[in-house]
């Protein structure tokens, strides 16, 4: 290993862009960052950092060679091309257009790792990636009907394993709403009471919900927070009921959401002016943060711009597991911000990259 490469012990952070992905680094000061490059002209919608045994995963489309799940065990030295089996079964209507997203299993399935993918799908494999298999009790599930493409295509965008659980997964998927299965993906149940869909005729419908994106804390698993087309949710029993927290923002739309590495009831949220502008509300870059679990905000704005026309798309926002915790986000117009101290201070760790599609954070291991 030499100083150009991330050692154990650093922050990582992981960025996918229209343009490619990219890795930064720093030792926890998180002072000074150092950079790498990757799938230069690919689109990565999503960078997965594995926490079990270190090895990363990318989503990468390109017109050439479509979409696929990118694998690598050495921090990004060397990558492998994992999509065998990732395609739905012979003669179904659907096609793979766009993996969206790449989640790994839980600790106690060691080679687990599911994708998210465009026709709604969910597909996992059991060998590092090797080879997949749909999910097909929610792929094919009674209700899929009543799914509708979002603004982004009709997909499953968010996969979050119960770190209490090992058989219990959530799905997030645009549009169908939050999906929930208990027994290892054989059955899945919709989870949706209480969270609004306007632009439906019934607001509260069984399923059909625009989520955006989703978080657990492994600290407290009982609940669940979504953001969602229609609000800001807090669940407080593993998503059998939503409760509206989004009071005291400025707009109900957004796509991010993240939760503090160490506080399972501090949470962030960039909200957006939605549905047709889908920029920060006024021209103000603000990150919001709740420590009271959606009960109450606060904006956080030192060191940002006081007027940036921009979006923070749905894996756009993360934070890491240092002390004190770190935030990150990322811009539609290529700056990443980060903060060292929860978000009370941000700085610039990158300026002039791509789009930025997706960031994520974690402590080399």
């Amino acid at each position: 290993m030499t100083e150009s490469t991330p050692r154990r012990g650093n922050v990582l952070l992981l960025v996918g862009t229209r343009k490619g992905a990219f890795l930064f680094w720093s030792d926890p000061g998180r002072e000074r960052w150092q950079r790498s490059v990757h799938h230069l002209g690919w689109e990565v919608d999503h960078f997965a950092y594995d926490r079990r045994d270190g090895t990363v995963f990318a989503t990468t489309t390109s017109a050439v060679f479509a979409s696929l799940v990118q694998r690598s065990r050495d921090l990004g030295a060397t990558w492998e091309h994992l999509n065998r089996g990732l395609e739905f079964p012979a003669g179904s209507d659907h096609r793979v257009a766009r993996v969206w997203h790449v989640e790994p299993g839980p600790p106690e399935r060691p080679g687990r790792v599911y994708a998210g993918v465009e026709h709604a799908g969910l597909f996992v494999s059991d060998d590092g990636g090797e080879q997949w298999t749909p999910v097909t009790a929610l792929n094919d599930h009674h209700t899929n009907d009543q799914w509708v493409p979002g603004g982004g295509g009709l997909m499953v965008h968010t996969i979050l394993n119960d770190p209490a659980d090992v058989e219990r997964t959530y799905v997030g998927i645009s549009t169908g709403g939050c999906y929930r299965s208990d027994d290892g993906g054989a059955s899945w149940a919709p989870k949706n009471n209480g969270v609004r869909a306007d632009f439906l005729p019934e607001t509260y419908p069984e399923v059909g919900q625009c989520v955006h994106k989703m978080a657990i804390h492994p600290d407290r698993p009982e609940i669940v927070y979504q953001q969602n087309h229609c609000g800001v949710y807090r669940s407080d029993d593993r998503g059998e009921h939503w409760v509206d927290i989004s009071d005291g923002l400025p707009s109900r739309f957004g796509f991010p959401l993240a939760l503090h590495g160490h506080e399972p009831d501090t949470a962030y949220v960039v909200p957006l002016h939605g549905d047709d502008r889908r920029v920060v509300p006024d021209g103000k870059l603000i990150v919001w943060r709740t420590r009271d679990r959606g009960e109450s905000w606060e904006p956080l704005t030192s060191g940002l711009p006081e007027r940036a026309y921009v979006s923070v798309l749905r894996e756009g926002l993360a934070t890491d597991d240092a002390a004190p915790g770190g935030v990150y986000f990322g811009t539609t117009t290529g700056q990443i911000y980060g903060s060292r101290d929860g978000g009370d201070s941000w700085t610039m760790v990158a300026d002039l990259l791509p789009p930025i599609y997706s960031v994520e954070a974690a402590i080399v291991v």
